[in-house]
Parts: C-alpha cells; structure tokens; sequence
C-alpha cells in the first residue's frame, strides 16, 4: 500500500484549483527560481557569481528530487491502488508525471548550456490554451507552454508503472546510445550519428529500467546543420561504410549503408526561413505509453525556443509508415 507521506503528496499535487499543498508549492517556487535565475549558470562563472551558481545547482538538484519522487508515485499508485480509484485519479497523476518528466530534463539541460545563456521566451497564451491547477502552472512556465496540442492527450486505456527518466545525452552517452537504440553500428549511426557529432547540446535520451529507450535530437540552426552534415559528416562517414560493405550485411545495416550513400534531399529555402529548427524523434518498441514521448517532445521543443528558435521541422519517409503515426500520434 501507499505510505502516508506518498498519500499526503498526492493531495498536495491536487489541493485545491488555486492553492496548492506545500511540496507542490515547492515545485513551482523552484521551476520559478530556477528558470529566472539561469542566466547566472548558463556562461563560465565568475568569482561574483560563483556563489549564485552554487545556489542554483543546490535548487536544481532538490526540484529534481521532487520530479522524481513524483513520478515513484505516479508507479507506486498504479501498483498499489484499487481498481476504481486509480482509474479515478490515473489521468492526473499520469499528466503531472509527464510534464515533471519534461521539467526536470529542461532543468538538467538550462544547467549544462556552457557556451551562451538561454533567452527564454515569453508571450501571453489564451486562456483555454491551458488548463488549470498545477499542470496548466507547470506548463506556463515551459517556454513551449502555448503548443496546446502537445499538453493534451488521453491518458492509456491499461496504466503502467513503469518508472522513466529523461536527461540531456552526456558525453559518454555517445559510444553507446545509438547503438543501445538500434541493431548495429551502421544504423546507431543512421539514427543519431549527425546529431552527436554537429549537435549533441540539443539531444535528450528517455531511460526505463532496461536502458536507453527513445531520445529526440534537434540542431537550432538547420541550414548550418544540414551543410555541415553534408560537407563534413557524411564523407567521414562513407569513408568509414564503404558502399561494397553492404554486400553481406543484415538487411537493417544495408538499409543504413544506402541512406549513407544516397543524395540526401535539399530542404527547400522557405522551410527553412519559417521553421529554422530540425528535430528528430524516436523511442523504442517496448515503450508503449504516448505520455513518455510527448514528455521528449516537449523537453526538446523547450530547449530550442528557450534558444530563439521559431518554428521546427522534421523530414520523413513517405513511406515510413511507423515514423509518420508516431509524430501524427504527438500532435
């Protein structure tokens, strides 16, 4: 069963639709803090500022140790609750435990920016483009918080407890994130391997127990990106996959050998004026919940706005039936 104090945060999550419980107050007093104050972690430190560095990462720290001891709840709850009660509560506690998701991510990410603070970017959204109580708090302050379609969807039919974390990618995620994701050097590198090398300040990895299970990937600036890949990346690459290679190799690897190999598509100039950003998306079979994969969306949507960017694209396969229903299933 629940303990008291796991019963007590649960009502505290949802007191009233103005007020909230002390530890939820808590999480807003430092998402507020902590997104007003980043600029004092996001460029090297001065003397001056050291100690305010220290104060925000002590911050950080304990609103991550509030995301995640919601989201052992938002476990615990499905594990431990009767049957109508959870189906009762469920779809609250699934729509906090997906928005800390996210909130904690872009947390752990305003702290590893190392190269120029962020802008986070306001603007005052209609009002029925949130909702209210701690969620619709919660998602005013993402810089991304009037993307309306992203922050609404039913919860699933069969709760899971399954326990998920998402994260920047740190720099010994990149000998092995691609291919933790993926079947083979070839299509790691099909999947990820640009973003790694040209952008890995922008990617995110989602976790459960068994490792790596989906991550999103983003460059703020495509048109640089996309030369840069072209012009540098992707040489280096088909020197290391040579074209006869494929010969032999599983058919996922020659998949991978003829993207290396293929002119990749131009992205017509208008594209990229409108919607200066690119972003990819992916999570593996086994993570089922919609709600996991909204949560990289929306960290990695924040990342780039809070950034300046604009608007974003992303390119698919006409035929890539799987990758079309997974961005059309996230809004």
């Amino acid at each position: 069963p629940l303990t008291l104090g796991e019963v007590r945060m649960l009502v505290e999550l949802f007191y009233l639709p103005y007020h909230h419980g002390p530890q939820a107050q808590h999480l807003l007093e430092h998402f507020r803090w902590l997104r007003a104050n980043s600029l004092s972690v996001g460029v090297p430190a001065t003397a001056t500022d050291a100690s305010r560095d220290v104060e925000w990462r002590g911050r950080a720290q304990s609103f991550q140790l509030l995301c995640a001891e919601t989201c052992r709840l938002h476990s615990r709850f499905v594990s431990s609750a009767g049957r109508a009660l959870l189906y009762d509560l469920h779809p609250y506690l699934w729509d906090i435990r997906n928005m800390l998701l996210a909130a904690s991510a872009f947390i752990l990410w305003l702290g590893c920016q190392s190269i120029t603070a962020p802008i986070l970017l306001g603007g005052d959204a209609e009002p029925w483009t949130r909702r209210g109580g701690l969620f619709g708090e919660l998602q005013a302050l993402l810089p991304v918080g009037n993307s309306c379609d992203l922050f609404y969807h039913p919860p699933p039919l069969f709760p899971s407890s399954q326990l998920y974390v998402l994260r920047p990618v740190l720099p010994l995620d990149k000998l092995s994130l691609g291919q933790q994701l993926s079947h083979g050097p070839a299509l790691a590198d099909r999947l990820l391997g640009s973003f790694l090398s040209l952008s890995p300040e922008y990617t995110f990895v989602l976790e459960d127990e068994g490792g790596p299970c989906g991550y999103a990937a983003g460059a703020l600036c495509a048109e640089g990106f996309l030369q840069q890949r072209d012009s540098n990346w992707l040489p280096a690459i088909r020197e290391k996959y040579p074209q006869d290679l494929g010969a032999g190799a599983p058919a996922l690897g020659q998949e991978a050998l003829l993207f290396f190999h293929a002119e990749p598509p131009a992205v017509p100039l208008p594209v990229l004026r409108r919607f200066p950003s690119l972003v990819q998306l992916g999570t593996a079979p086994r993570v089922l919940d919609v709600g996991a994969s909204r949560s990289l969306a929306i960290c990695l949507l924040s990342a780039l706005r809070a950034s300046g960017s604009r608007g974003v694209f992303c390119q698919v396969s006409a035929s890539d039936r799987q990758q079309l229903s997974f961005y059309s299933k996230l809004g």
